[in-house]
């Protein structure tokens, strides 16, 4: 019995606490937008494009290797076989 006289201020302490942190997230705005950055996760661009001064000079001296520019990607290698009808065994 002696117990209660612990376990009852110590619940009621434990549930002050709680609601204080409830009532903190709510005026700081926590509970505002619930879907926002669900749908901002498959939105986000992984790969930003960023424009970096010293690429445009090199874009403006005509070296597009060195302006990171996308080429051509290599040609796929067809694994030694000729597309043109002949033995495949060969």
């Amino acid at each position: 019995m002696s117990i209660l006289y612990l376990l009852i201020p110590l619940a009621v302490g434990l549930m002050a606490i709680a609601i204080a942190f409830f009532i903190w997230s709510v005026r700081t705005g926590q509970y505002d937008d619930l879907e926002g950055p669900a749908y901002r996760v498959l939105l986000d661009d992984d790969n930003p494009r960023v424009v970096d001064p010293k690429l445009d000079v090199a874009q403006s001296s005509g070296d597009a290797r060195s302006a990171g520019s996308v080429s051509d990607p290599p040609a796929k290698s067809s694994g030694g076989r000729s597309s043109e009808g002949g033995d495949p065994t060969s």
